[in-house]
């Protein structure tokens, strides 16, 4: 898959996709990422990028020729078809849902913004969808699309050792938090692991993983158990851990 990145610091997005998981798909060839400044569409000598805004107010709005050729020499770099998107406050909120259809792309083009942002014109010609990542503000979108390429990446086939590792992370395919996790040693001060995760039952153990991601997401996410598709099953385990949580709601068991 391939990632454009129109940012007026281009590198500092590929120097960010450059390591762990991300990076290994780069060196799988399962991505590839090329940037385009553009500054260097720029004319005059000071090769000038943004302008004051019309109506007045406070600082510098990008100007549209340079983005509009840097985003027409992406499209030309390469014949795949791409989708152009603008990273923006105003975007959608960008979720594991989405993260899966934008997988599924041939080719992403990003536009990271800057300064107060980009002449609506250039948006309503060019972009065909507007994310964010949140409902902060940044100082321009190259954080935004380094997170965007990486939650991307690591869904595309051969990036993860394990194949099976984002499908049970949270937001996964049912759309619930992943459960707990636990490593050596089995006791330490500041507690043990839980019995169930050293028995070697293994319909156990999916059982109290499954309950555990039910009851977390309950607890700290309950938004999601609105919109995920329990099974009868599901919905007895959720009982069983409300039951058992109802005094001492953080205490896996």
């Amino acid at each position: 898959m391939r990632f454009d990145i129109i940012s007026l610091f281009p590198e500092f997005v590929a120097n960010l996709a450059a390591h762990g998981v991300v990076g290994r798909a780069g060196e799988r060839g399962l991505i590839d990422i090329h940037g385009w400044n553009p500054r260097d569409h720029a004319e005059g000598n000071y090769r000038r990028v943004d302008d004051r805004p019309f109506g007045g107010g406070p600082g510098m709005v990008m100007l549209i020729e340079p983005l509009r050729t840097a985003i027409a020499s992406a499209r030309a770099d390469d014949p795949a078809p791409a989708k152009v998107v603008y990273l923006s406050p105003q975007g959608r909120r960008l979720d594991q849902t989405k993260v899966r259809a934008l997988s599924t792309e041939p080719r992403l083009i990003l536009l990271c913004g800057r300064y107060e942002g980009v002449d609506e014109r250039l948006l309503r010609a060019e972009i065909d969808e507007e994310l964010s990542i949140g409902d902060y503000i940044l100082s321009g979108g190259e954080l935004a699309a380094a997170v965007l390429i990486d939650a991307v990446a690591r869904l595309l086939d051969g990036t993860l050792n394990d194949a099976q590792s984002h499908e049970q992370d949270s937001f996964g395919p049912d759309g619930l938090l992943d459960c707990p996790h636990y490593t050596r040693p089995v006791e330490h001060a500041l507690g043990a692991v839980p019995e169930v995760l050293l028995s070697g039952n293994h319909a156990q153990i999916a059982r109290w993983r499954r309950m555990q991601a039910l009851g977390r997401t309950w607890q700290r996410r309950p938004d999601l158990l609105d919109e995920a598709v329990l099974s009868k099953q599901d919905r007895a385990l959720l009982a069983e851990f409300r039951a058992k949580h109802a005094d001492s709601p953080g205490d896996p068991a």
